[in-house]
Protein backbone atom coordinates (compact mmCIF):
# COMPACT_ATOMS: atom_id res chain seq x y z
CA UNK A 1 0.00 0.00 0.00
CA UNK A 2 1.08 3.61 -1.07
CA UNK A 3 2.32 6.17 2.05
CA UNK A 4 0.00 8.85 1.72
CA UNK A 5 2.73 12.01 1.20
CA UNK A 6 2.27 14.70 4.10
CA UNK A 7 1.63 18.07 2.54
CA UNK A 8 4.13 20.51 3.51
CA UNK A 9 2.88 23.85 4.59
CA UNK A 10 5.09 27.14 3.90
CA UNK A 11 6.06 29.58 6.67
CA UNK A 12 3.40 32.88 5.85
CA UNK A 13 5.23 35.88 4.85
CA UNK A 14 3.91 38.68 5.36
CA UNK A 15 5.61 40.19 2.16
CA UNK A 16 4.97 37.70 -0.14
CA UNK A 17 2.89 38.09 -3.27
CA UNK A 18 -0.15 36.97 -4.36
CA UNK A 19 0.96 34.63 -6.67
CA UNK A 20 1.49 32.39 -3.54
CA UNK A 21 -2.12 32.99 -2.11
CA UNK A 22 -3.95 32.56 -4.92
CA UNK A 23 -2.50 28.93 -4.93
CA UNK A 24 -2.94 28.07 -1.49
CA UNK A 25 -6.83 29.82 -2.14
CA UNK A 26 -7.40 27.40 -5.32
CA UNK A 27 -5.95 24.63 -3.35
CA UNK A 28 -9.32 23.83 -0.47
CA UNK A 29 -11.70 21.47 -0.02
CA UNK A 30 -13.93 24.17 -0.55
CA UNK A 31 -14.79 25.59 -4.07
CA UNK A 32 -13.27 28.75 -5.14
CA UNK A 33 -16.71 30.75 -5.40
CA UNK A 34 -17.87 29.30 -1.70
CA UNK A 35 -14.43 30.60 -0.20
CA UNK A 36 -14.52 33.65 -2.63
CA UNK A 37 -18.64 34.11 -0.67
CA UNK A 38 -17.02 33.40 2.87
CA UNK A 39 -14.34 35.85 2.18
CA UNK A 40 -17.34 38.87 1.13
CA UNK A 41 -19.65 37.60 4.21
CA UNK A 42 -16.33 37.61 6.45
CA UNK A 43 -15.71 41.58 5.16
CA UNK A 44 -19.53 42.17 5.67
CA UNK A 45 -19.21 40.74 9.07
CA UNK A 46 -16.32 43.26 9.49
CA UNK A 47 -17.78 46.22 8.67
CA UNK A 48 -21.15 46.15 10.77
CA UNK A 49 -18.38 45.42 13.28
CA UNK A 50 -16.69 48.69 12.57
CA UNK A 51 -19.53 50.54 12.33
CA UNK A 52 -20.81 49.97 16.32
CA UNK A 53 -16.90 50.11 17.04
CA UNK A 54 -17.83 53.82 15.15
CA UNK A 55 -20.80 54.31 17.22
CA UNK A 56 -18.85 54.47 20.32
CA UNK A 57 -16.48 56.33 18.71
CA UNK A 58 -13.53 57.72 21.17
CA UNK A 59 -15.50 56.76 24.39
CA UNK A 60 -13.44 53.45 25.16
CA UNK A 61 -10.03 55.63 24.34
CA UNK A 62 -11.57 58.38 26.67
CA UNK A 63 -12.54 55.91 29.54
CA UNK A 64 -8.80 54.71 29.54
CA UNK A 65 -6.97 57.75 29.36
CA UNK A 66 -9.79 58.82 32.47
CA UNK A 67 -8.77 56.03 34.14
CA UNK A 68 -5.01 56.16 33.62
CA UNK A 69 -4.99 59.85 34.88
CA UNK A 70 -7.34 59.13 38.01
CA UNK A 71 -4.65 56.24 39.07
CA UNK A 72 -1.75 58.53 38.88
CA UNK A 73 -3.61 61.12 40.57
CA UNK A 74 -4.12 58.76 43.54
CA UNK A 75 -0.55 57.78 43.13
CA UNK A 76 0.62 61.78 43.67
CA UNK A 77 -1.95 61.48 46.10
CA UNK A 78 -0.28 58.77 48.39
CA UNK A 79 2.87 60.27 48.01
CA UNK A 80 1.83 63.35 49.39
CA UNK A 81 0.30 61.47 52.35
CA UNK A 82 3.58 59.76 52.61
CA UNK A 83 5.26 63.12 52.73
CA UNK A 84 3.02 64.64 55.30
CA UNK A 85 2.94 61.56 57.25
CA UNK A 86 6.87 61.96 57.20
CA UNK A 87 7.18 65.26 58.34
CA UNK A 88 4.74 64.77 61.28
CA UNK A 89 7.28 62.09 62.47
CA UNK A 90 10.35 64.79 62.21
CA UNK A 91 8.12 66.88 64.10
CA UNK A 92 7.29 64.78 66.53
CA UNK A 93 11.67 63.68 66.65
CA UNK A 94 12.49 67.38 67.27
CA UNK A 95 9.79 68.00 69.85
CA UNK A 96 11.46 64.90 71.73
CA UNK A 97 15.30 66.57 71.30
CA UNK A 98 13.45 69.72 72.50
CA UNK A 99 12.33 68.00 76.16
CA UNK A 100 15.74 66.20 76.09
CA UNK A 101 17.64 69.56 75.43
CA UNK A 102 15.14 71.39 78.44
CA UNK A 103 16.16 68.31 80.94
CA UNK A 104 19.82 68.53 80.52
CA UNK A 105 19.42 72.70 80.66
CA UNK A 106 17.73 71.86 84.14
CA UNK A 107 20.56 69.77 85.07
CA UNK A 108 23.09 71.74 84.35
CA UNK A 109 21.21 74.98 86.00
CA UNK A 110 21.16 72.40 88.92
CA UNK A 111 24.69 71.78 88.74
CA UNK A 112 25.26 75.46 89.07
CA UNK A 113 24.21 75.93 92.56
CA UNK A 114 27.29 73.56 93.67
CA UNK A 115 30.35 73.97 91.48
CA UNK A 116 33.91 74.56 92.99
CA UNK A 117 35.89 76.59 90.39
CA UNK A 118 34.99 79.01 87.54
CA UNK A 119 36.25 76.65 85.25
CA UNK A 120 33.48 74.06 86.53
CA UNK A 121 30.81 77.09 86.14
CA UNK A 122 32.06 78.24 82.40
CA UNK A 123 31.96 75.16 81.62
CA UNK A 124 28.86 74.17 82.72
CA UNK A 125 27.04 77.50 80.88
CA UNK A 126 28.82 76.16 77.57
CA UNK A 127 26.77 73.15 78.06
CA UNK A 128 24.08 75.20 78.54
CA UNK A 129 24.46 77.46 75.81
CA UNK A 130 25.27 74.06 73.76
CA UNK A 131 21.86 72.65 74.63
CA UNK A 132 20.13 76.05 74.03
CA UNK A 133 21.04 76.33 70.50
CA UNK A 134 20.30 72.77 70.37
CA UNK A 135 17.04 73.37 71.08
CA UNK A 136 16.63 76.39 69.11
CA UNK A 137 17.18 74.21 65.89
CA UNK A 138 15.10 71.61 66.91
CA UNK A 139 12.41 74.42 66.72
CA UNK A 140 13.57 75.62 63.47
CA UNK A 141 13.11 72.53 62.09
CA UNK A 142 9.41 72.07 63.32
CA UNK A 143 8.70 75.51 61.89
CA UNK A 144 9.99 74.43 58.79
CA UNK A 145 8.56 71.24 58.92
CA UNK A 146 4.78 72.77 59.37
CA UNK A 147 5.27 75.21 56.72
CA UNK A 148 5.93 72.40 54.03
CA UNK A 149 3.36 70.24 55.87
CA UNK A 150 1.09 73.62 55.01
CA UNK A 151 1.90 73.77 51.69
CA UNK A 152 1.74 70.19 51.20
CA UNK A 153 -1.83 70.00 52.33
CA UNK A 154 -2.90 72.44 49.99
CA UNK A 155 -1.15 70.56 46.86
CA UNK A 156 -3.00 67.17 48.87
CA UNK A 157 -6.79 69.17 48.88
CA UNK A 158 -5.96 70.46 44.64
CA UNK A 159 -5.28 66.85 43.95
CA UNK A 160 -8.04 65.36 45.26
CA UNK A 161 -10.42 68.14 43.83
CA UNK A 162 -8.98 66.52 40.41
CA UNK A 163 -9.45 63.13 41.61
CA UNK A 164 -13.53 64.35 42.51
CA UNK A 165 -13.91 66.16 39.25
CA UNK A 166 -12.22 63.22 36.95
CA UNK A 167 -14.58 61.06 39.01
CA UNK A 168 -17.33 62.60 37.97
CA UNK A 169 -15.70 62.76 34.27
CA UNK A 170 -15.34 58.78 34.21
CA UNK A 171 -18.48 57.90 35.38
CA UNK A 172 -20.34 60.05 33.28
CA UNK A 173 -18.10 58.69 30.41
CA UNK A 174 -18.68 55.21 31.47
CA UNK A 175 -22.91 55.42 31.43
CA UNK A 176 -22.24 56.84 28.31
CA UNK A 177 -20.70 53.67 27.21
CA UNK A 178 -22.63 51.02 28.68
CA UNK A 179 -25.56 52.47 27.32
CA UNK A 180 -24.28 52.52 23.60
CA UNK A 181 -22.87 48.93 24.57
CA UNK A 182 -25.76 47.66 25.77
CA UNK A 183 -27.92 48.99 22.66
CA UNK A 184 -25.22 47.05 20.40
CA UNK A 185 -24.37 44.10 22.27
CA UNK A 186 -26.81 41.77 20.70
CA UNK A 187 -26.05 42.33 17.49
CA UNK A 188 -22.16 42.64 17.84
CA UNK A 189 -21.95 38.85 19.33
CA UNK A 190 -23.93 37.88 16.97
CA UNK A 191 -21.70 39.46 14.39
CA UNK A 192 -18.81 37.97 16.19
CA UNK A 193 -20.15 34.80 15.81
CA UNK A 194 -20.50 34.75 11.94
CA UNK A 195 -17.25 36.39 11.73
CA UNK A 196 -15.56 33.11 13.47
CA UNK A 197 -17.60 31.21 11.51
CA UNK A 198 -16.36 32.83 8.58
CA UNK A 199 -12.56 32.70 9.68
CA UNK A 200 -12.66 29.22 10.21
CA UNK A 201 -13.38 28.28 7.28
CA UNK A 202 -10.66 30.29 5.40
CA UNK A 203 -7.03 29.15 5.32
CA UNK A 204 -4.05 30.85 7.35
CA UNK A 205 -2.83 32.40 4.70
CA UNK A 206 -5.53 33.97 2.85
CA UNK A 207 -6.80 35.10 6.61
CA UNK A 208 -3.34 36.73 6.65
CA UNK A 209 -3.87 38.57 3.31
CA UNK A 210 -7.17 39.54 4.22
CA UNK A 211 -5.86 41.19 7.50
CA UNK A 212 -2.71 42.58 5.87
CA UNK A 213 -5.12 44.52 3.21
CA UNK A 214 -7.84 45.67 5.67
CA UNK A 215 -4.75 47.30 7.96
CA UNK A 216 -3.59 49.07 4.66
CA UNK A 217 -7.15 50.31 3.32
CA UNK A 218 -8.26 53.50 5.20
CA UNK A 219 -11.96 51.95 5.11
CA UNK A 220 -10.88 48.70 6.09
CA UNK A 221 -12.88 46.87 2.93
CA UNK A 222 -10.53 44.34 1.65
CA UNK A 223 -12.82 42.32 -0.33
CA UNK A 224 -15.50 44.77 -2.46
CA UNK A 225 -17.17 43.55 -5.37
CA UNK A 226 -17.89 45.02 -8.61
CA UNK A 227 -19.28 48.83 -9.03
CA UNK A 228 -20.86 49.85 -11.42
CA UNK A 229 -20.54 47.05 -13.83
CA UNK A 230 -16.75 47.67 -15.01
CA UNK A 231 -14.97 49.58 -11.36
CA UNK A 232 -13.42 48.26 -8.29
CA UNK A 233 -15.92 48.89 -5.39
CA UNK A 234 -12.63 49.82 -3.31
CA UNK A 235 -10.83 52.25 -5.49
CA UNK A 236 -13.17 52.38 -7.80
CA UNK A 237 -10.66 52.51 -10.69
CA UNK A 238 -12.13 50.29 -14.12
CA UNK A 239 -11.10 46.85 -14.01
CA UNK A 240 -10.05 44.93 -17.45
CA UNK A 241 -12.61 43.32 -19.42
CA UNK A 242 -10.56 39.81 -18.81
CA UNK A 243 -10.61 40.37 -15.43
CA UNK A 244 -14.60 40.88 -15.39
CA UNK A 245 -14.84 37.57 -16.74
CA UNK A 246 -12.44 36.06 -14.33
CA UNK A 247 -15.09 37.36 -11.72
CA UNK A 248 -18.09 36.87 -12.89
CA UNK A 249 -16.79 32.90 -13.50
CA UNK A 250 -15.87 32.46 -9.38
CA UNK A 251 -13.41 30.39 -10.45
CA UNK A 252 -9.69 32.18 -9.48
CA UNK A 253 -9.24 34.77 -6.54
CA UNK A 254 -8.43 38.40 -8.55
CA UNK A 255 -6.81 41.50 -7.01
CA UNK A 256 -7.32 45.05 -7.97
CA UNK A 257 -4.50 45.92 -10.33
CA UNK A 258 -4.19 49.53 -8.70
CA UNK A 259 -5.38 49.06 -4.72
CA UNK A 260 -4.74 45.55 -4.26
CA UNK A 261 -8.18 44.29 -2.76
CA UNK A 262 -10.00 41.09 -3.82
CA UNK A 263 -12.82 41.87 -6.23
CA UNK A 264 -15.52 39.33 -5.81
CA UNK A 265 -18.95 38.48 -7.83
CA UNK A 266 -21.43 41.48 -7.65
CA UNK A 267 -24.02 38.66 -7.39
CA UNK A 268 -22.75 37.92 -4.05
CA UNK A 269 -24.34 41.58 -2.43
Amino acid sequence: MAKKTKKIETPIDQRETFVSIQKSFADSDLTVAEKLKTLYALQQADTEIDKILQLRGELPMEVEQLENEIAELKAKSARISEQIEEMNKFIAENKLNITECDAQIEKYKGQLDNISNSREYDSLNKEIENQGLLRQIAEKHIGEAKERIFEKKNDLEVVKEKISVRMDDLDAKQKELATIVESTSKEEEKLRANRETCAAKIDARTMSAYERIRQSCNNHLAVVSVFNGDSCGGCFNTIAPQRLIDIASNRKMIICEHCGRILVNPDFE
